[in-house]
């Protein structure tokens, strides 16, 4: 049998370099649960109901309507992302939601990333609503095709540019089905237009649509005063974002784009 061929030093670097990048792309979800990584089941419109509701249900199930920019005054040593099984239950969030090269993965509802507590009055530098969104996405099994981030912006960014899983949708245009994100722009945002995306980063919440019924939508958010919070939005006949008298979209509300996800069932 004639002997096998020595690899050459260039070989070698290349296979080196080729075993580098594949450890670095396992490392990016190896600490994501076989079950959502695999996954173990299709990336059901159901699941991501479910989780979410189920994350509400731990914080309370509080109904909060008010508009997100004018949250409910919260003696910060009370905030619910800072108390005992609720703080570490934000960590999971990020640990979870968020890919291992992230240093936001480390995050915990009151810790920075070498476990050092931030003042509760500084909370802002560590927004964990996209955080939570992304836990939600991946632990349903939404798997590589959602793109996980610490910003609501990146994947409405994403999902008006390259639609996928993800597509952008008009809210004038478009009834959200639950399982579908709604979003409206914060701060110096509230103005933004889905005719401006993609618009780059920019401050932006997102809420997971877990019911519809005539005239409103249930729909579940991170971080909202602090937790997980259910809202109640209007709907014009037609299952369309309205303002309460069902007509246009109300002015407290921007709701500016609807995330439409298409599941796998």
């Amino acid at each position: 049998m004639a002997a096998r061929p020595r690899p050459t030093r260039l070989s070698r670097l290349i296979g080196v370099a080729a075993l580098a990048l594949l450890g670095a792309c396992v490392a990016k979800d190896a600490h994501v649960p076989d079950f959502a990584r695999q996954p173990y089941a299709p990336f059901a419109r159901d699941a991501v109901i479910a989780i979410a509701e189920r994350e509400w249900r731990l914080f309370g199930a509080t109904v909060q309507d008010a508009p997100t920019d004018a949250p409910t005054p919260v003696d910060p040593a009370r905030k619910p992302e800072r108390v005992e099984g609720l703080w570490q239950r934000v960590g999971e969030y990020w640990w979870l939601g968020q890919d291992a090269d992230r240093p936001e993965h480390a995050w915990t509802g009151k810790h920075d990333a070498r476990g050092r507590e931030f003042p509760a009055e500084r909370d802002e530098r560590f927004a964990w609503s996209a955080g939570f969104v992304s836990y939600v996405m991946r632990v349903a099994g939404a798997g590589a095709r959602f793109p996980y981030a610490d910003a609501h912006s990146d994947y409405i960014n994403a999902a008006r540019r390259a639609p996928g899983l993800l597509s952008a949708e008009l809210p004038t245009a478009y009834a959200p089905m639950p399982g579908d994100l709604i979003c409206h722009g914060r701060g110096a945002s509230r103005g933004l237009r889905y005719e401006d995306l993609p618009a780059g980063h920019f401050a932006s919440h997102c809420d997971i649509v877990v019911a519809s019924t005539p005239g409103e939508l249930h729909a579940i958010g991170g971080n909202v005063d602090d937790a997980v919070r259910l809202r109640r939005v209007p709907t014009t006949a037609d299952g369309k974002l309205a303002r309460p008298d069902g007509t246009v979209l109300d002015t407290r509300f921007p709701w500016f784009v609807v995330i439409r996800v298409r599941y796998d069932r």
